[in-house]
């Protein structure tokens, strides 16, 4: 099922701005760009666990249309692809830190559980 264009109208802000982040990974595609810098396609997929191919590459273009994530091809065989953030996409990140913050409250008071990547998440 294909997905209606995000163009608005919107009802507010908060309302454009989670549909640009809308879906399970692209938080996740965010803070992986946002730590690592650039990243290729292989290296995001291993620091998503659980994505699909299929989902990624379908929120990395998504991703790529909204202006948040710049996509490098490298003339090379075989073929070389770099993600990283534009400065739209910084932006984001940046209005995503109160809310990452929050969320790590929210994880405390809760007692829930996270992930053991085996490295520091903010």
């Amino acid at each position: 099922m294909a997905r209606a264009p995000r163009s608005g109208p919107y009802i507010c802000g908060i309302d454009a701005a989670l549909d640009v982040v809308s879906g399970k990974w692209k938080g996740l595609i965010l803070w992986e760009l946002h730590a690592h810098r650039v990243c290729r396609f292989s290296e995001l997929r291993r620091g998503l666990p659980g994505v699909t191919e299929k989902m990624l590459t379908q929120h990395l273009r998504e991703m790529e249309q909204d202006g948040l994530v710049h996509r490098e091809v490298y003339p090379e065989v075989p073929p070389k692809v770099e993600y990283s953030l534009t400065q739209h996409g910084h932006t984001l990140i940046e209005a995503l830190g109160p809310l990452g913050a929050w969320g790590t409250q929210r994880i405390r008071r809760e007692g829930h559980g996270m992930v053991d990547l085996g490295e520091s998440v903010p």
